[in-house]
């Protein structure tokens, strides 16, 4: 059997491939396309997310934006609604006119026995009490005022402020303090008025700005009607500031025998209402429904119930005047003593005529004509009946007090006069009251 020998086989002698056909690019070619890939897609699923996550964003803005919104309407829902017409007035007034209301406090340097204890023999440990005078300040009562003029000045009652060695200290509704100075004290009335400092405001530029004050609006009280409604505000015992009480007007022109702050003094031509009026309260403003100060609340009564009074605003505007023009408080001055004549009074002294105002000494005797007076120049006598001041009938209602408030000192007035039956008339040149 011939044996077949197969041919040997020898391997190709391969080449070394070239670099783009090595193993090595294949695998950083796949590297390369898997990182371009990744990178598009990551762009891409970057830009998404960033999409997403400020849609998410706005709508978080937005819901934010809703629930400040819901609360608004919440805070709006929960504020108080007026019942009435009548109620929403008074709670508009008391925030319009309370910041121009302050309170005043009196203090005053007080001597007071300080007590401390001495040891006079080193040897024994026994001790004495010894006293000494020590001053010290103190509150010593408070008031109400409310401001008539931006740069500080301010009415309040006489009575408040009637004691001159005393310092006054205004606090604002804002919690401001002010020293004060009594500018004016009304002779006749229990009006005073004093005067806070402005503040100053400096600019960047070192330019000065003084502060005004807000101020009250004074109505017409010669208006005033019985039954109208009216608001009080003051400094309650002086202890609670700018408190508020309602009521109506109850009467007109009362006169009235008040006392407080060692004075005592009859006031004429007040008004009448059962608005509370507390100690503490005096010299604050009485209002009507617009805003406006009809009258300064003065007095209380205390053996009854919600009677009070206050000083007509229309005699305190004289004052107010007077006071920024001239600096003082002055009133035209007659000089006699009078008793108001009515039928009662025509009938007790067989008086020939009901009205006018009979000239007669006081139950103290002091004379019915002061000496050196107008009235003494004049020669106007006792016994006389003072019918009419300047053609204006004198009456219970229309009195001569009242009447002289309208003239000024040096004004020359006719009198018509009754003497010995005979009317006759006197001309007289009014002169300055002094205290």
């Amino acid at each position: 059997m011939a044996i077949y020998e197969l041919p040997k086989f020898e391997y190709p002698k391969l080449k070394a491939p070239k670099f783009w056909q090595s193993r090595i690019f294949n695998i950083f070619f796949v590297i390369l396309i898997a990182f371009v890939v990744g990178g598009i897609s990551g762009l891409i699923t970057g830009n998404y997310l960033l999409k997403l996550n400020i849609e998410i964003l706005k709508s978080k803005i937005i819901e934010k934006e809703i629930i400040k919104e819901k609360e608004k309407e919440e805070e709006i829902v929960k504020e108080y609604q007026p019942q009435t017409i009548q109620e929403e007035k008074i709670i508009q007034v008391v925030k319009e006119v309370s910041p121009a209301v302050v309170s005043i406090v009196i203090t005053k340097d007080i001597k007071i026995l300080e007590e401390y204890w001495i040891s006079p023999f080193k040897e024994f440990p026994f001790r004495f009490p010894e006293y000494r005078e020590k001053i010290e300040k103190k509150e010593i009562g408070g008031g109400t005022g409310f401001i008539v003029s931006e740069d500080g000045m301010i009415l309040t009652n006489k009575h408040v402020v009637l004691d001159k060695e005393a310092d006054y200290t205004v606090f604002t509704l804002d919690g401001r303090k002010f020293p004060a100075k009594v500018l004016a004290r009304d002779l006749l009335q229990d009006i005073a008025i004093i005067k806070i400092e402005q503040e100053k405001i400096v600019d960047d530029q070192g330019k000065s700005t003084l502060v005004s004050f807000p101020t009250v609006k004074l109505g017409d009280s010669d208006i005033l009607q019985i039954g109208q409604t009216v608001i009080a505000i003051g400094n309650v015992l002086g202890e609670f500031r700018n408190s508020v009480s309602v009521g109506v007007i109850s009467g007109l022109g009362r006169t009235i025998t008040a006392s407080g702050g060692g004075l005592v003094e009859t006031i004429e031509d007040v008004i009448q209402t059962d608005a509370a009026i507390n100690k503490g309260n005096s010299g604050g403003p009485l209002l009507n429904l617009k805003g406006e100060v009809m009258g300064i609340n003065t007095a209380m009564v205390l053996e009854a119930q919600n009677i009070g009074f206050a000083i007509p605003i229309n005699k305190a505007k004289h004052d107010i005047e007077q006071v920024k023009t001239l600096g003082k408080i002055v009133y035209p001055f007659l000089g006699v003593r009078y008793i108001l004549i009515n039928e009662k009074i025509q009938e007790e002294n067989n008086l020939p005529i009901n009205y006018g105002a009979w000239i007669v000494k006081d139950k103290l005797g002091e004379p019915a004509i002061f000496p050196g007076s107008p009235a003494e120049k004049a020669n106007l006598r006792e016994g006389d009946i003072i019918l009419e001041f300047n053609k204006e009938k004198i009456t219970t209602e229309n009195t001569l007090a009242k009447i002289i408030m309208r003239y000024n000192p040096g004004d020359k007035v006719v009198l018509k006069i009754l003497r010995n039956n005979q009317e006759k008339n006197i001309e007289v040149v009014l002169s300055e009251r002094s205290e």
